[in-house]
């Protein structure tokens, strides 16, 4: 486990995650929305972006943290590890409400509501993006390790796993796997 992807709704927890996993591993991490967004609150431009995703992920180990559905295929190609984290709509929902008005490392700039576009993302995740999700994640379920949890408790008790039993992260026995 050297190169991961930690996919999911926005809300559901992702940068948590992935910041306790690099504490645990050790691993370098990279948000995409601080590669994306400016701390202007504008974007890169999309060949911008590219390019510097792609010098992220030839790297030889990262922990990679967002959807970015345009790039995802790109990003399972080179991961030896998917992380989806498929939570129900209203945890993700309370997720992103409650980070409104926080410092992130995340994010370039603080959120100081939540806005309706945002949410409306939330809300069309499950139908516009979860479909497209798990047919790449059904491609690529042979060569890669793909653990995907359903509720922010089994993605605490598997961080807990890895950190107080020093089990590899491969001994995923009673995590659901693709």
């Amino acid at each position: 486990m050297l190169k991961i992807m930690i996919i999911g709704s926005p809300g559901a927890g992702k940068s948590t995650f992935s910041r306790k996993l690099r504490d645990i591993t050790g691993l370098p991490l990279y948000y995409l929305d601080t590669l994306w967004h400016k701390p202007d609150q504008t974007n890169i431009s999309k060949e911008e972006f590219d390019v510097r995703l792609k010098e992220i992920i030839k790297k030889d180990k990262w922990i990679i943290d967002g959807n970015y559905q345009r790039t995802l295929e790109m990003r399972l190609r080179e991961c030896d590890t998917v992380f989806l984290l498929d939570y129900p709509l209203e945890v993700c929902l309370a997720g992103a409400e409650a980070r409104v008005g926080k410092k992130r490392e995340d994010l370039p700039w603080l959120e100081l509501n939540f806005d309706e576009e945002f949410k409306r993302a939330i809300l069309d995740f499950s139908k516009d993006q979860l479909p497209q999700i798990y047919g790449l994640l059904e491609q690529y379920q042979e060569s890669r390790e793909v653990i995907i949890f359903r509720s922010r408790q089994e993605a605490d008790d598997y961080l807990s796993m890895l950190l107080t039993s020093q089990q590899t992260p491969e001994e995923t026995e009673g995590y659901l796997t693709f």
